[in-house]
């Protein structure tokens, strides 16, 4: 039996990269100040616009004041795509 080759993970979530509705904010890169590795991902669902605010690794991330600055400006990015989708007309 052959092995099938390991599955290919995103670079913000490590979730399986299988078809995901979420797309991830390209421009937000902040990590926890502590250098624990922790980061945050703000992504909004393509379909619905859902937005899915992830602190990846663990509960909590301690960040800068300009890495704080980094993440409202993502969710206000994301809270926009979200307005365009759900107001978008319909395709009937």
């Amino acid at each position: 039996m052959l092995d099938s080759p390991a599955p290919l993970r995103s670079r913000a979530s490590g979730m399986l990269a299988c078809m995901s509705a979420y797309s991830s904010d390209p421009d937000l890169a902040v990590y926890d100040v502590t250098g624990n590795g922790t980061e945050v991902d703000v992504a909004t669902n393509l379909l619905n616009g859902d937005i899915r605010l992830s602190i990846l690794w663990t509960q909590e991330i301690l960040m800068s004041a300009d890495a704080a600055d980094q993440l409202a400006d993502a969710l206000r990015r994301a809270a926009a795509q979200s307005r365009s989708i759900t107001t978008a007309p319909s395709a009937d």
